[in-house]
């Protein structure tokens, strides 16, 4: 259905307008820069751009994107031996990025309390809200949790963003086992402790779907979605046989959760985000040439 009749605010022609901007003036040093047009695609009727201006200053607010990895970060993050290049790029321009330290191998809701217990002691100040939760894959049902469990928190929040999130979960879940998952702790270099071992659970669509029923998400906050499929070609060989799973019901996929599934309710869609090639795959975070390799 058009996305205004399931409550949600197609923003993509306003998104694509601020995201090309961007790109032209900060992105072409960066070396996964390439053109706007193979960045986000359109699917269906994209509403045009408003044509207002683009502010490419430094940032007023000072806003702190706070990012919830997806499932089994802990256990191959040392290994992906980040450079933490993109929260370096986006100082240079006053703002800043952290990543929030959750259970890679538990629950959302087990997470959730993570999420809260990390923000609570940071020295924000007294100005407007200054914390933009990113949450990718599993990391934005951890986010939705923590905003419906602890209020207190939501006064240091400022938006919320799904990227390529589990919000709807996956139907890959149903098939799958914690035990499974689980085997990530023999992860060259892993530190993910068992935590509460409902990962797996968290994710599964009947999970997921009820607890959107039953808990309403706090009003008063903007809400974000940036949905991930990539072309079949780009799709990482080690995760084809996910895609093709998945694609059965549909093809917009990024070989772990259907498009659909990657939407907030009541949310502003951003766009949808074609991934590089490669870019999905395992681990998911692997973003760059020599992550590949290794």
């Amino acid at each position: 259905m058009p996305a205004s009749h399931a409550g949600i605010q197609d923003q993509r022609g306003r998104f694509r307008e601020i995201f090309c901007a961007v790109l032209t003036k900060h992105g072409t040093a960066l070396p996964d820069d390439r053109p706007c047009d193979e960045a986000l695609t359109r699917d269906g009727t994209e509403p045009a751009g408003t044509g207002a201006p683009v502010t490419l200053g430094p940032s007023r607010r000072r806003l702190v994107a706070a990012v919830v990895p997806g499932i089994g970060w802990d256990c191959f993050s040392d290994w992906l031996d980040l450079k933490h290049s993109g929260a370096a790029h986006v100082r240079h321009f006053g703002y800043d990025q952290i990543t929030l330290k959750v259970g890679g191998l538990s629950s959302s809701a087990h997470n959730a309390r993570q999420i809260r217990d990390a923000l609570m002691p940071m020295a924000l100040g007294s100005e407007a809200p200054r914390l933009v939760l990113i949450g990718y894959s599993k990391g934005a049902p951890d986010i939705l949790e923590a905003l419906v469990s602890y209020p207190e928190i939501r006064t240091r929040v400022a938006a919320i963003v799904s990227v390529a999130g589990a919000v709807g979960g996956s139907p890959l879940a149903n098939d799958a086992e914690q035990s499974q998952l689980a085997l990530l702790q023999h992860w060259p270099g892993a530190r993910c402790p068992p935590g509460d071992g409902g990962a797996v659970e968290s994710l599964r669509p009947g999970t997921r779907q009820a607890w959107l029923a039953q808990h309403p998400l706090p009003p008063g906050l903007p809400y974000y979605s940036l949905v991930t499929f990539p072309q079949p070609e780009r799709i990482s060989s080690v995760l084809k046989s996910s895609y093709r799973k998945l694609s059965r019901v549909d093809a917009r996929n990024d070989s772990q959760v259907l498009f659909f599934d990657q939407v907030i309710p009541g949310s502003a869609l951003m766009g949808y985000y074609l991934i590089p090639s490669n870019f999905a795959a395992v681990p998911a975070a692997c973003r760059h040439t020599q992550c590949r390799e290794r």
